[in-house]
């Protein structure tokens, strides 16, 4: 009959609730309900419709299960005209799974992290999954908080945006059979897909220099998540290997106001404005691009050629007409979904990468030379 959790309210309250599974349903049994409680259409209910028993709306409703057609129709057609919808909740409770996949981010509202986790919902309801979002912060013990809640829920798997967590959240994942998906970091424990950040970077420098740009900087953050870390690496690395310096600037985050204040540090120092910028995303190149040109007076890509990351669709508007790398969201979670896949058909597996390496969009900010 499934499993039965009693739990005690206190005075005021429910006395007394038992939940039970039974079925595919969840039942709440209270010695004092509430008369404007939310009501949904049971199964009974449906059987009393169609004429049928409990157990038959049960089966028809359990994938394989064995029921006659005209009983399939009947029931079919009486959950059609109540409204009635499996209790997906009960089956979980049953299972000791839910169809719940975690998505873990920090700031998912902000820049492509908002497109990236969008993309992963559409990805996730299309696989028939229940995406749940976790705004969080990076620390180690914001990201246990937040896994700590999926596995209480038994979310099948966790997908995380953003932050590195420590190994005792995979040690935890392992031991409840959790699948983890990173996207955007690599982790040795769990699969990942990654953004190419050292090619597109090394292509930039490339770029820049075959035009002619002589005074490089790189815009960044002192967030120093991976990927940025490893565009603003590979990028001074590649300058520096064909003979040139980098002057390297940070915000304090990978947002606009950070693009104020790397353009600002520049223009404060005591030596030429850089002629070229590679910045470690569009919205920190939105902001700088806007100072040089209104407090400096600076035009670009005239005076100063600038290249972003990411490829928002801000980065198309009149005003920045950037030219950037493309992480395509779609594609990126549509990877991310592939591997979890992959992980729930072979649990023991080594864990697995995907790659994708962005591509250039030429816009107005720079053009590579002919």
């Amino acid at each position: 009959m499934g499993s039965t959790i009693e739990a005690d309210r206190s005075a005021g309250a429910l006395s007394a609730a038992i939940y039970h599974a039974s079925g595919g349903e969840l039942v709440m049994k209270n010695d004092k309900v509430s008369s404007n409680r939310m009501r949904f259409v049971s199964a009974e209910q449906v059987a009393q419709r169609a004429g049928v028993s409990r157990s038959a709306v049960s089966r028809t409703f359990t994938p394989g299960a064995s029921v006659s057609p005209a009983t399939r129709e009947k029931v079919l057609q009486a959950a059609e005209e109540l409204g009635y919808h499996v209790n997906d909740l009960a089956r979980g409770v049953l299972n000791n799974q839910s169809r719940l996949i975690g998505i873990v981010a920090t700031k998912p509202e902000v820049g492509f992290r908002a497109h990236l986790t969008a993309a992963l919902a559409k990805m996730l309801i299309q696989r028939g999954s229940v995406p749940v979002l976790i705004n969080t912060g990076e620390t180690e013990e914001e990201l246990l908080a937040a896994q700590k809640i999926l596995i209480g829920h038994r979310a099948e798997a966790t997908i995380i945006v953003s932050g590195s967590p420590p190994a005792s959240f995979f040690e935890l994942a392992k031991r409840n059979g959790q699948p983890v998906v990173m996207i955007g970091r690599a982790e040795p424990d769990a699969d990942h897909v990654q953004a190419g950040n050292s090619e597109a970077s090394e292509q930039a420098a490339a770029a820049l220099i075959h035009a002619g740009r002589r005074r490089f900087a790189f815009a960044g953050s002192n967030s120093r998540t991976p990927a940025i870390l490893e565009r603003e690496t590979a990028f001074v690395a590649a300058i520096e290997a064909r003979g040139f310096s980098v002057r390297v600037v940070r915000g304090r985050d990978s947002d606009y106001d950070s693009g104020l204040v790397a353009a600002r540090q520049l223009m404060a120092e005591r030596q030429p404005l850089p002629d070229a910028v590679f910045c470690a995303n569009d919205l920190i190149a939105f902001g700088l691009m806007d100072v040089f040109r209104l407090e400096a007076g600076l035009r670009v890509p005239q005076d100063v050629a600038v290249i972003g990351f990411d490829d928002v669709p801000q980065s198309g508007w009149l005003n920045y007409r950037l030219t950037t790398f493309r992480q395509d969201p779609d594609a990126m979670a549509r990877r991310a979904v592939d591997l979890l896949e992959r992980r729930v058909a072979n649990p023991e597996g080594a864990p697995d990468v995907e790659r994708i390496i962005p591509r250039i969009v030429l816009r107005d900010s720079f053009r590579p030379a002919e």
